[in-house]
């Protein structure tokens, strides 16, 4: 990894709603606890953030903590509002029955986000990018 950040969060630089929440996390993030990383930026290099695929971090979020493990979806911002000190708004998100519904909320919405914020289909995303290759 190149960074000693508590978190590294990949993110899609062409998505307007998702320029918006890093730009809010990075407005709150004082003591630089995470690494923002455009996953969209002919730069990302998958084999220096755990061998995530351009095609699998565009499909949902992804996070990288501190030890190294991989967060998606939900965790992601679970973990990054915990680090800006804003955990409390996640928090219930961990909760048995309101996780579970948040987590298929989120499903529909990593579905869906492309079409919404008018993008190509991932499918043409990665035929731009040819970073498929790098498919987990």
């Amino acid at each position: 990894m190149l960074t000693q950040a508590k978190l590294i969060l990949l993110f899609d630089g062409g998505c307007p709603l998702c320029l918006r929440e890093v730009k809010f996390l990075r407005s709150r993030d004082t003591l630089d606890n995470i690494s923002f990383i455009d996953i969209d930026s002919p730069k990302y290099q998958p084999d220096l953030y755990s061998g995530i695929s351009y095609k699998d971090a565009m499909g949902r979020i992804h996070a990288i903590n501190e030890s190294g493990e991989i967060l998606k979806d939900v965790a992601v911002f679970r973990e990054a509002y915990r680090l800006i000190g804003l955990g409390w708004i996640y928090s219930p998100t961990s909760w048995p029955i309101l996780g579970s519904l948040i987590d298929q909320v989120y499903k529909l919405w990593a579905q869906w986000r492309l079409p919404l914020t008018r993008r190509p289909s991932l499918e043409q995303l990665c035929k731009e990018k040819e970073l498929c290759k790098y498919n987990n």
